[in-house]
């Protein structure tokens, strides 16, 4: 790998939040909680949100992983809380389809604000399952899938 190819995967951001992850650790008051894992290097991740009416009050998460899969969780965290559910589903979407793009970033990137800093992962479809893991368990919580989901 290119080191243009790791600084891409790699900014500064990611690093920060992997280094010092925020919003780490159980949420007792839980009403949503979903548990996720990448089979292919081994991530987990446990998401659990605090959702009164339609708004995210509160988001937590715990797991461990790689540097995409933990940043990813932590900008996660700090992208949803305060907000709709509907926002995160759209957060959601939008993620997906920044990380399954190949080549430039697309639309769905300019919209993304922080965690475009995610667009980079599109060239590496094994690594963009490491993003994807905290947003695939976020959307298991809102829909409070009761089994572990797996990027598989």
């Amino acid at each position: 790998m290119a080191t243009d190819d790791l600084r891409a995967l790699y900014q500064p951001e990611i690093l920060e939040h992997f280094r010092q992850p925020r919003n780490r650790g159980a949420l007792p008051e839980a009403t949503h909680q979903a548990e996720g894992f990448n089979p292919l290097c081994g991530d987990s991740v446990s998401l659990q949100l605090r959702v009164e009416g339609d708004l995210i009050r509160q988001v937590r998460f715990d797991g461990c992983g790689c540097a995409l899969c933990l940043s990813s969780a932590s900008m996660l965290t700090e992208a949803i809380a305060g907000h709709s559910v509907e926002h995160a589903r759209q957060l959601t979407g939008a993620v997906e389809a920044m990380v399954a793009r190949r080549g430039e970033p697309g639309p769905a990137a300019l919209k993304l604000g922080r965690l475009a800093v995610f667009s980079g992962v599109a060239a590496f479809p094994s690594r963009a399952k490491c993003v994807r893991l905290a947003w695939q368990t976020l959307a298991a919580a809102l829909d409070r899938t009761e089994e572990r989901i797996t990027t598989e």
